[in-house]
């Protein structure tokens, strides 16, 4: 009888140090989630859908990335925003305006501003504060959770200027690819919440191609579309110049 129970302790720890060890790192499942859409560096080409309850428009635009920290993005329609530029490197954000042949600095008070009259914000665009290095997070367990669900809490590092009290992130646990992040206030209300959608396949990289962004305090939503992609790619440092910025 001892010798039944000495090994039926034996499977029960088996049992649970198997289950530990499946456990998924949430800083490695965030760390996936970060770098999804930019890796070393990346080439996009992309269009967005701003819908407000009284216009609606498309910009089409293309952008580059280097790592975390360099960002730029160039619109090529339509013929009225065209030329329009934004240029990041660091925590240094410039927006180039070519009707005016002006380049104006973008401060730290106005990285959550709206980019070009959408739902997302300046930092959106261009990743000034990512969850990887700005944010501590661990793995959730909402009430209305799906098993086929990872659910992480990321609350943002004490000191970091960052307008909202957490955000939770649902990702699929086979891949972890996103398909839910949930942005709320200081004071626990929900924002806005973005959707990923269509997951498609560019440059041997399963992504969602379609990102939709819909605040919860107004009618209205914006969708990014990715038209193609490229990861890991050579891209110039002269590209994440004013110069260049200037150029069109």
């Amino acid at each position: 009888m001892r010798k039944y129970f000495l090994v039926q302790g034996t499977f029960l720890l088996l049992a649970v140090s198997s289950l530990i060890a499946a456990e998924p790192d949430a800083r490695e499942v965030v760390r996936k989630v970060d770098e999804l859409y930019r890796s070393q560096s990346s080439y996009a080409e992309m269009e967005m859908e701003i819908s407000t309850p009284h216009w609606e428009r498309t910009l089409r635009m293309k952008a580059w990335t280097q790592g975390t920290d360099r960002t730029f993005i160039r619109i090529t329609a339509p013929a009225k925003e065209k030329g329009v530029a934004t240029l990041r490197v660091g925590n240094e954000m410039w927006n180039y305006l070519p009707n005016t042949n002006k380049v104006i600095k973008i401060p730290p008070s106005m990285m959550m501003n709206s980019w070009m009259g959408s739902d997302f914000t300046n930092n959106d665009l261009v990743s000034e504060f990512t969850l990887l290095e700005d944010y501590n997070f661990e793995l959730a367990r909402p009430d209305t959770a799906r098993d086929d669900l990872l659910y992480i809490e990321a609350i943002p590092k004490e000191g970091k200027p960052i307008v909202w009290g957490k955000q939770i992130i649902q990702v699929r646990k086979q891949d972890y690819i996103p398909v839910r992040q949930e942005y709320y206030s200081e004071d626990g209300e929900l924002m806005r919440v973005l959707l990923y959608r269509d997951i498609t396949r560019f440059d041997e990289r399963r992504i969602p191609a379609e990102m939709v962004m819909l605040p919860q305090d107004e009618e209205g939503r914006t969708v990014i579309r990715y038209l193609d992609a490229e990861f890991n790619i050579e891209v110039q440092d002269e590209i994440f110049s004013l110069r260049n910025l200037r150029s069109g």
